[in-house]
């Protein structure tokens, strides 16, 4: 248990819940009564047994009014959505876990397409307000038609995922998925990053419709306390999250690709120019394929140590660590090695027949010595990143690349 952090229980409490309904909370005493008299008619509705755990960060009545009506109270220091998520998870007594706001906002009377779903085998649930129902003067306009439709496509095509609205507070998740999630965001990208790694860690995955009402009256959001920027903050860190975790996107397929790029332009011009129509390929040409052979390598090489970074599966480091097996590895290199050297030798025979000076004219040997050249740089570059890539995919436990 966290030293700063108490956990206080309701007289009476599910003894083995099926569900825990897991809410952080920040001075929510106009809605907490009415919110957890909703979580538990909705775990009626849906003929489930539950428990309603709130993380309180308040200053207020809320702690007060959440256990009379019922509630688990966890007293945490304000430090953040994701933090409140992750202190709780040692607190968390159910099999499944539904998550949301205090604010009334999302209608958990409605719980059981998330309970059936749940029994269906569906190892992560999210909520869609564009699916289900959005009350007029609920969502600005900014985040209707623009935020959150926007954020939510780029994580669609970083992902290759099918969501609606991955902002959407009301979601759930299977303990034992959660725990495996690891949840390292403190704040409001906490939601991106279960969105994601839901992908990458290959969960059985859902999406429900939910409605979305306005704020209570006298009540206002969270984000309007904090003030204009609060909403392009947390948009910010969100795509930050996106982009951090899938940084394997913008770097192993591009790398590929400018890599057989590169060597399409270098290898054809090795024994000297030629013609292709109009276009005359010469060693200018064999000098920029060459750049983009090493530096379309190099970023392959990043993305799949950040394939291997991101794996929670275990396929993607069985897949390299065969793909980039030491023995073959080295073999490769040395291979390549003895080839550079083969290519480079007449460029240095002619550089000292001549008394060490080269050519005036550019000629075969030229380009074959840019292409020996080439060999060696990806004969060492291969060596070392083996040699790093052996040493990353040792460091990663096995019990976690087993599930």
């Amino acid at each position: 248990m966290l030293v700063d952090t108490l956990l206080i229980p309701p007289h009476e409490s599910a003894e083995i819940p099926e569900v825990s309904i897991v809410i952080p909370a920040l001075n929510e005493e106009i809605t907490i009564s009415e919110f957890v008299e909703w979580c538990k008619e909705g775990l009626r509705n849906a003929g489930i047994c539950g428990e309603i755990l709130i993380i309180d960060s308040s200053a207020d009545r809320t702690t007060e009014l959440a256990l009379a009506g019922g509630a688990r109270v966890l007293k945490t220091p304000k430090r953040g959505l994701g933090r409140a998520y992750q202190d709780a998870l040692p607190h968390i007594r159910g099999r499944y876990i539904l998550m949301g706001d205090a604010d009334c906002t999302y209608d958990f009377r409605e719980l059981k397409p998330f309970v059936e779903s749940f029994r269906r085998g569906n190892q992560y649930i999210m909520g869609s307000r564009f699916r289900g129902h959005i009350e007029p003067g609920s969502m600005p306009a900014l985040h209707r038609y623009f935020g959150t439709p926007v954020t939510t496509q780029i994580l669609n095509i970083i992902y290759g995922s099918k969501f609606t609205d991955i902002h959407c507070g009301m979601r759930g998740i299977e303990r034992d998925s959660f725990v495996r999630m690891r949840l390292r965001s403190n704040s409001w990208e906490y939601a991106s990053e279960m969105v994601l790694k839901s992908v990458q860690m290959r969960l059985k995955t859902d999406e429900v419709p939910v409605r979305f009402l306005k704020d209570k009256e006298g009540r206002e959001s969270h984000h309007k306390r904090s003030g204009w920027l609060s909403p392009w903050k947390a948009g910010w860190i969100n795509l930050r999250a996106m982009l951090v975790n899938g940084a394997e996107f913008f770097a192993l397929r591009p790398g590929g690709i400018l890599f057989v790029l590169g060597l399409c332009l270098t290898v054809p011009v090795t024994l000297g120019p030629i013609a292709v129509g109009p276009i005359h390929f010469s060693l200018f040409w064999m000098l920029f394929g060459m750049s983009l052979t090493i530096v379309g390598l190099q970023i392959f090489y990043m993305g799949c140590l950040a394939r291997l970074l991101h794996d929670y599966t275990g396929a993607a480091r069985r897949y390299w660590r065969n793909f980039f097996s030491y023995d073959r590895s080295m073999v490769v290199s040395g291979l390549l090695l003895a080839l550079g050297i083969l290519l480079l030798f007449p460029l240095c025979y002619v550089y000292w027949q001549l008394g060490l000076r080269l050519p005036a004219a550019i000629g075969r040997v030229h380009h074959m010595a840019i292409m020996g050249l080439l060999c060696m740089i990806l004969a060492f570059m291969n060596f070392v990143f083996t040699l790093l890539f052996q040493a990353v995919a040792a460091t990663i436990p096995d019990e976690e690349a087993s599930h």
